[in-house]
Parts: C-alpha cells; structure tokens; sequence
C-alpha cells in the first residue's frame, strides 16, 4: 500500500460540510471516496486536512488516501471528469506511510468575505452585509485583542471532541479590498476549533458595531463558555485558503 495526498480545491454551497454523515450522503468526503473507489477499483477511505463545515468552501484543502493500485499519468485529468463541476483536483503527491493530512499540517489561513452591496454574481462567495459599513480600525481592535489569548474554548462550538482548545493564532487582519468592493479578514493560525472562526467573525463584527466592549470581548474569551459566543455569520462567507506542511513533506507524483 502506498500513501497518496490529493489537493483539491471545492465550493461547499450544496453540500453538507466535509465529514461523511449517517443521515445523508450529500457530502464532500463522500463524493471523493466515492469517485476514487470507482477509479481505482477498490475501497478507497480519505482522510482531510481540514473538515469544513456545511457551506464553507476550500480554495486549497488535502485530503490523503492509501492504495494498492499504480496512479496513472492522466490520474488528476480522468479524476476530474468524473468530479462534479463544483469540486476540483489541483495535485497529487506521494508521501510516507506515516503522513497524515490532518496532524501534520503547520498552519491553516481562512478568509470571510463580507459584502455591502448585493452581487448576484459573487453570493456564493461572500456575506451580504446590507448595513451600515463597519469600522475597519474596530474590526482589527478585536483582532488583535483574540490574537492575544491562546485558549478558544469560548469561540468552539458544543459536541466539539478535541483534546485541546488551545490554539496559535499567528496573523489576524481585516482589510478592505477596492478592487472587489468588499471586506476581507484574513486569519491563519496552526488549527481551528468547530465553528471557530465563524464565531470570532460574528463576535468581531459585534465589537465593530460596539455592542460589546474591549473588556467585554477578553471576558467571553477568558470565560470559555461558548454559549454568550456569537456564531451567526453565515457560512457562504468563509473559506479555506491554505493548509501548510514543513518543506519536503510532500513530493509532487509528476
């Protein structure tokens, strides 16, 4: 058996997030196991880097595999003919029977975008915001104010089975992007809790509209209670940009 990472890339509008679910096979991992067994004529199991949740994208996710079989030249081109026309193979590497996606990684950057204005043509992609503009410079108060704590257990929601919450914030920003007429927070950091970044979105946007205060907002981090979090930005916003790896972890298979 030889150890396999596919990058892919998806957008997570009709489906129910990563994870296979009992009640229904409407989901990533799903379609790609089910897509990999066909082509390579055997029960195929992958495991991702990051399990995104129902409506979140991935511009760059991974996902590991094992098999027995030889991967063919024309594997990525005959793998997405068979993909549905939302989901995208980018690559294709052979890594050591131990290498595991998931544990791994090193880092993991995720972007919300929010819209002021309705765009049919991005609204897949983006929130629609149809308030009044927030402040960028109170955006960027609060996170720098989550950049400084290290326990998230405020921002992960419940029946999260983790060992940890802690978590290395390592860059946290908003900006505003003229060209695309929107705003972007960018966040990268070496893991994530359920629902994390969604609740620190919410929650920041809560600070921006200055529904809470400075010291309100270390109280909610200091409590790790999840239940005052703010998990209510919408999931169409949010999408993984990019997982990381120490160099030479992963050797391209072509």
């Amino acid at each position: 058996m030889n150890r396999y990472v596919l990058e892919f890339s998806y957008n997570g509008t009709r489906y129910n997030g990563w994870q296979i679910q009992k009640n229904t096979s409407n989901t990533i991992q799903q379609v790609v196991h089910e897509k990999l067994s066909v082509m390579l004529q055997e029960e195929i199991t992958v495991i991702a880097s990051g399990r995104t949740d129902a409506g979140v994208h991935a511009k760059q996710n991974f996902a590991h595999f094992d098999t027995a079989r030889e991967i063919p030249e024309d594997f990525l081109r005959r793998l997405n003919f068979f993909l549905p026309k939302d989901m995208a193979a980018r690559n294709i590497f052979s890594v050591g029977e131990k290498f595991n996606v998931r544990f791994d990684a090193t880092r993991r950057t995720y972007e919300y975008l929010i819209t002021y204005e309705k765009n049919p043509l991005i609204s897949e992609i983006v929130c629609f915001y149809p308030y009044k503009r927030m402040s960028v410079k109170r955006l960027n108060e609060a996170a720098r104010i989550v950049k400084s704590h290290s326990d998230f257990a405020a921002f992960s929601k419940k029946r999260t089975q983790v060992k940890t919450t802690l978590c290395k914030i390592k860059h946290a920003h908003w900006e505003w992007d003229d060209e695309m007429n929107l705003l972007r927070f960018t966040i990268t950091a070496d893991r994530f809790l359920r629902g994390m970044v969604r609740g620190i979105v919410a929650t920041s946007m809560r600070y921006a509209r200055e529904k809470i205060s400075d010291t309100q907002l270390h109280q909610l981090l200091e409590s790790k209670q999840p239940h005052k979090t703010d998990f209510s930005a919408p999931a169409q916003g949010l999408t993984l940009v990019e997982v990381g790896y120490p160099a030479g972890s992963m050797k391209p298979l072509f």
